[in-house]
């Protein structure tokens, strides 16, 4: 699988050609942001799914900025960001209200019902829809994005170990 994958990376030269990364093609040199190895791998897959929680766009530029920053791999944090969608944006929110309710022990009932949107207030009423699931969704999007990060970074840790160990069982089972 994993030649599978290298095979869809691109290199350094591929990233030199695109104009809108000139500027930044200092930072993406660092052989880990392309390099699928352990480490990388599972730290791209921990930042992916930690900025994945962000809203909106930011998201991937989030992502992309710690992987620079971090030195891991840059395609699997892109494309791990992408486990939020419209289908699942709703039903994590909900969990990390959950959450932050419970570690801030919070027990408020809020309106699952999206107020009534009118263009002239529209914002204003999303607002204030927002303020009232106030400091429980503080908290537990951050925690449930760390979380979510740190169960990625072990997953990946011990699945990779495990094909590791599978590999060379099957080898010493084929030379034998």
């Amino acid at each position: 699988m994993r030649k599978q994958l290298q095979k869809w990376m691109p290199d350094h030269e591929t990233i030199k050609r695109y104009r809108w990364l000139r500027p930044f093609v200092h930072l993406l040199q660092h052989h880990n942001l392309w390099h699928l190895h352990r480490r990388s791998v599972a730290g791209g897959v921990a930042i992916g799914l930690f900025c994945g929680l962000i809203p909106g766009p930011l998201q991937m530029l989030c992502a992309a900025l710690l992987v620079v920053l971090l030195r891991v791999n840059l395609p699997v944090a892109l494309l791990t960001t992408l486990y939020t969608n419209p289908f699942t944006i709703v039903p994590l929110y909900l969990l990390a209200y959950q959450l932050g309710s419970w570690v801030s022990g919070t027990r408020q009932v809020v309106a699952l019902k999206l107020p009534e949107l009118h263009w002239q207030q529209g914002y204003s009423e999303l607002w204030s829809w927002l303020e009232n699931m106030g400091r429980p969704l503080l908290i537990g999007v951050p925690l449930l994005a760390l979380i979510l990060a740190l169960a990625g970074y072990v997953s990946v840790r011990l699945l990779w170990r495990v094909m590791v160990i599978w590999r060379w069982r099957a080898r010493r089972q084929h030379r034998s």
